[in-house]
């Protein structure tokens, strides 16, 4: 029997410091808590969202920069966490070269799509997130290109729905020109501050424009997750009790919710329906 394929979001935002590494490595960790299998890719030549698990720079090893350039499986360079179910695929410095040193190779776009499917059958997973860059060049194309959907987490600040319109005009390209599947999964409102109106003001900005394409759940502005990164955890490990551990939880229950909906109403599956209910308590 064929194990399906995992479900690929590519979590980006085209603009810096809005939450993306910190959503892609509390999302995986909340995930990975409620039993799914998740590979985490960090696609980013900074190499945050490997620091952030624990990894660094030091005693990477072979990276994704192995598997876009040389052809390395990926399913031996993914590495388990400390988080049960977790895995990791790291990324170091060298990636920054990337677009110069694959030239016009063929199929550049497409290098990582063809090394996960390759190694589907060797790394069973039910998620995999690729925190991207915060910029549109090889490394986010590739990305896209692999990803069933993309997963935006946008800061609750002024030039919010600015960076945002940018992105979707990004997605519309590839969709028609590299990736048809493509689509957007959500957005995530990150850094609430329910003391600053203006963050309220956003977020309502945001419903309005995107309707229910923007999760319910927010991820408030937050020291002790601001703090986990230094530590090499994971937000859920260094402090499950602070209000930003519960909000990615949250996200992470809502996001499975949301992918069995799409699939009933796909499928029109009754069992699946059914399960939608109980994670909503009935």
């Amino acid at each position: 029997m064929v194990a399906p394929s995992p479900r690929v979001l590519a979590v980006a935002n085209q603009k810096g410091g809005v939450g993306k590494t910190t959503t892609a490595i509390n999302l995986g960790t909340a995930l990975a808590a409620v039993g799914r299998r998740v590979l985490l890719i960090d696609s980013d030549p900074q190499g945050n969202a490997s620091t952030g698990l624990g990894v660094p720079a030091q005693s990477r090893g072979r990276t994704l920069y192995d598997v876009l350039m040389d052809g390395a499986s990926l399913a031996e360079i993914a590495r388990p966490t400390e988080i049960p179910l977790l895995h990791l695929l790291p990324a170091e410095s060298d990636l920054s070269g990337i677009e110069l040193e694959l030239g016009r190779t063929p199929r550049r776009a497409f290098r990582l799509a063809d090394a996960l499917k390759a190694s589907e059958d060797r790394l069973p997973l039910d998620y995999v997130l690729i925190d991207c860059p915060p910029s549109l060049n090889l490394l986010t194309v590739n990305a896209l290109v692999a990803s069933d959907a993309i997963l935006v987490p946008l800061q609750c600040e002024f030039f919010a729905l600015e960076g945002l319109s940018q992105l979707l005009r990004t997605v519309d390209q590839v969709r028609a020109t590299l990736n048809p599947r493509l689509e957007i999964q959500g957005v995530v409102l990150t850094m609430f501050d329910r003391r600053n109106s203006l963050s309220g003001q956003v977020a309502s900005d945001v419903r309005d424009y995107l309707k229910d394409k923007v999760y319910q759940t927010v991820i408030p502005r937050n020291v002790r997750v601001s703090e986990a990164p230094s530590h090499g955890k994971p937000a859920l490990i260094y402090d499950l009790s602070c209000a930003g551990s519960r909000a990615y939880l949250d996200l992470a229950k809502e996001l499975i919710a949301r992918e069995l909906i799409a699939k009933v109403q796909k499928t029109g599956d009754t069992e699946m329906r059914a399960d939608v209910r109980s994670m909503d308590g009935g």
